[in-house]
This record gives C-alpha cells, sequence and structure tokens, in this order.
C-alpha cells in the first residue's frame, strides 16, 4: 500500500491559465518532496506524445526519486487501451486508470465488455491491472456489471465516491457496492455551500476532513492496507477569485495539508 499525487492534484498549475505549466518532472520531484510514493499521471493527454526516449527519461526520473507510477486515461476503445499499454510498460506501471465514457463513445454495458474483454487479456499477459472509476456518467450498477461479465482479477474500479453524488448516488453505498473491486483509491473530500441567497447549493472540493468524505468508513470497507493499493490524492479546488497566484498557492496548500493527511493516517 502507498499513497501518492495525482496531476488532478496540480490541476491550475498544468492549466492553461498557469503563465508556466509545470512539467511531469517539476510534479514528481514536488510529490517525493511531500512524502508520496506514487505519482498517477492522470488525463494527461501529452504523455501520448512522448517518444521511446521520452518516456525512458521520465522512467529513470521517477525511479532516481524513488516514486512509483501510475497511469489515467479515459475510454474503452480496445486500440486506445492497447496503446496506453505501451506507454505503462515503457514506464514501468502496473495500474492503468480509465473510465467508460468520452466526448464522443458512450458504450453500453455490452460494447463496453466486448472492447474491454481482448484489452484486459493483453493487460494480464503484460501484468498490468485497469481500473474503471466511479463517476457521475455512469452507475455503479453498471460499471459493476461491466466489471463482472469480464471477470478478470486484472480489471476492477477505480474508488472516488464523491464523483457518483452528482448522479444522486450515496457515497457509502457506492463504497459498498465497489469495495471488492477496488484497485486504487482517489483520495478527495468535497462539500455542500449555499448559494447567495440560499438559492441553491455549489457542490465542490474542500481540503480533506472537512467535507462528506468518510475516510475512515472507506478505508474499512476497501482494506487498501491489507491487499496493497495505492490511495492517490486529487482535488476540485475552485478557481480563486484572486487569480493565478492564489489559485496555485491554494492548490498546493490542499495538495500538501492531503498527503501529509494521509501520511499521518498511517503512522
Amino acid at each position: 500500500m502507498a499513497y501518492g499525487i495525482s496531476t488532478y492534484a496540480y490541476f491550475w498549475r498544468i492549466s492553461e491559465r498557469a503563465p508556466r505549466p509545470l512539467t511531469l518532472p517539476e510534479m514528481l520531484a514536488d510529490t517525493k518532496a511531500l512524502g508520496g510514493e506514487v505519482f498517477q499521471i492522470c488525463d494527461y493527454p501529452l504523455i501520448e506524445g512522448y517518444d521511446a526516449a521520452r518516456l525512458a527519461d521520465l522512467r529513470a526520473t521517477a525511479a532516481d526519486l524513488g516514486l512509483r507510477l501510475e497511469l489515467g486515461t479515459r475510454g474503452v476503445r480496445t486500440a486506445h487501451l492497447l496503446r496506453y499499454l505501451e506507454i505503462a510498460e515503457a514506464l514501468g506501471v502496473t495500474l492503468v486508470r480509465s473510465m467508460l465514457n468520452t466526448a464522443d463513445h458512450r458504450p453500453s454495458t455490452d460494447e463496453a465488455v466486448d472492447l474491454l474483454a481482448p484489452a484486459v487479456q493483453r493487460y494480464a499477459a503484460s501484468g498490468v491491472t485497469l481500473g474503471l472509476e466511479t463517476y457521475e456518467q455512469v452507475s455503479t450498477d453498471d460499471l459493476l456489471t461491466v466489471v463482472r461479465r469480464v471477470d478478470r482479477p486484472q480489471l476492477g474500479v477505480v474508488l472516488d465516491p464523491g464523483n457518483s453524488v452528482a448522479r444522486l448516488e450515496r457515497p457509502a453505498d457506492v463504497v459498498a457496492a465497489t469495495a471488492p473491486y477496488v484497485v486504487n483509491i482517489h483520495v478527495k473530500d468535497f462539500s455542500f455551500t449555499r448559494r447567495d441567497g440560499w438559492i441553491g447549493f455549489t457542490y465542490a472540493g474542500c481540503p480533506l476532513g472537512e467535507g462528506l468524505l468518510d475516510y475512515d468508513g472507506m478505508i474499512a470497507a476497501v482494506r487498501p492496507h491489507e491487499r496493497g493499493l495505492s490511495q492517490i490524492v486529487e482535488h476540485w479546488l475552485p478557481w480563486q477569485d484572486e487569480g493565478f497566484e492564489a489559485t496555485a498557492r491554494r492548490e498546493d496548500q490542499w495538495t500538501r495539508h492531503s498527503i501529509t493527511t494521509l501520511l499521518r493516517s498511517a503512522s
């Protein structure tokens, strides 16, 4: 079991709003400095353009820092997943996260099973696990139907219970249903706040431990320590009205707070 950080914890600092977006080596160095053991390169399409030499350099950088790498993408088209398997092999990655839908493809459960089965067979042969994330576009029942029908230990669930609230699924129910199939955990806290005039709510991230995430209950159900599963810090940090510098500082504070909280929980 290991604690780590995702590119999503650097969301604004690698965005187009950043005067100079952070590079992957800079994020790796920061993860190491904060005490992380794993770095998850998640929904970072630039990685698809890396040639063999650049991937080798990135793998060497992570190794020099003593970090393990994980990878993340979206979609279940077989060819796309096999491309990410190639990247995973080049980086020494043994866990790839994906999601069922993309902007231009929303497969049925039957289609998803048909697309995933040959890809997962290849993943298994390479010693790589594929995890499908819980989120609002796909019901947890449908996600689990796909995982159960493919029926291979190399296909599981990336648990992020906060994502499913927008589908009116209770986080505790998502945790309970997916717990036996979880292969990776995204750790981010979340809360509702009233809009001005008490007209509706804003659902957004908050510092770990200050929101609705029942972290202890999730860990008790999933047992990542016993099962050797990584826990990866992410955020839903809203853009700060004061601009980029204020947003970047707050993002760094949240990342530091989250990874420190996780490390303390393990001691």
